[in-house]
């Protein structure tokens, strides 16, 4: 089964969340038609890391960025991992992707599990405690959040269950965009599945940001990837090439999870 996969590679507008949802609708306009399945968007895309604000400009309950994103996703008939929003609970905010079908049905949230203290997240935010499985297209998927793939037995906890796409979304800073392509690398490699990443581009009053999302297989090989500018990046995966690679190396079947020791 292939799937067509885009990837909507932003500048964020700090602190601005009315610019950033018609910068995103904008984006759909001219980037999806009928041939894409999935979209993917960065994370905190309608707030960036305006973290001080949060009391001001996160979006209580979600609603609004539910509202809005479950009618691309009707309109487009598409997939969408919607990054990541600043969600309002009670007088918490948490960092939590949203996921829609086809449908516009709001199928998953995944709330950040490891918060950044490099950018002070922990000061603003709290950590998500729940896993980020989900099904899409019939294919069991997981979603996770920036930081996150530092923490590689986080994400084999995901992949145990055949799961065959690892959706990441990230404010990834350029100074580390190193890091960010060994690491997804090697989270596709050690899990033998496709890894679909979108980071965002331009900078913040702190941070500058690196770009370079990516979609890679689960042999390690590099699918499509951008550079550090606004873009929509587009890539066709097989589904089927993950199962022929864990047939080929067995890592799963040969785990000895017996003798590892956390």
């Amino acid at each position: 089964m292939n799937l067509n996969i885009a990837l909507t590679q932003i500048d964020i507008a700090f602190g601005n969340p009315e610019d950033n949802f018609l910068k995103v609708e904008q984006y759909f306009k001219e980037s999806i038609d009928k041939n894409t399945d999935v979209v993917v968007l960065p994370e905190l895309w309608t707030t960036g890391y305006d973290l001080t604000r949060l009391d001001d400009i996160a979006d209580p309950e979600g609603k609004q960025a539910t509202s809005f994103l479950a009618e691309l996703a009707q309109k487009y008939q598409v997939n969408i991992i919607a990054g990541s929003v600043a969600k309002q609970v009670d007088s918490h905010v948490t960092n939590t992707m949203l996921i829609f079908n086809r449908e516009g049905q709001l199928i998953k949230e995944y709330s950040k599990a490891h918060l950044f203290r490099l950018m002070n997240e922990e000061k603003h935010l709290i950590e998500g405690n729940e896993n980020g499985l989900f099904e899409l297209e019939g294919h069991k998927s997981a979603g996770v959040i920036c930081y996150d793939i530092r923490f590689p037995e986080w994400i084999r906890t995901h992949m145990l269950d055949n799961t065959k796409m690892l959706f990441v979304v990230a404010e990834w800073p350029k100074p580390r965009i190193d890091h960010w392509r060994a690491l997804l690398l090697s989270r596709a490699i050690e899990n033998q599945c496709f890894v679909i990443a979108c980071n965002r581009v331009g900078s913040d009053p702190n941070n500058e940001f690196g770009g370079h999302s990516v979609i890679i297989g689960p042999w390690g090989e590099i699918i499509a990837e951008a550079g550090e500018d606004e873009t929509t990046l587009f890539g066709q995966i097989d589904i089927n090439q993950v199962d022929k690679v864990r047939d080929t190396i067995p890592i799963f079947s040969d785990r000895r999870p017996d003798i590892y020791k956390l």
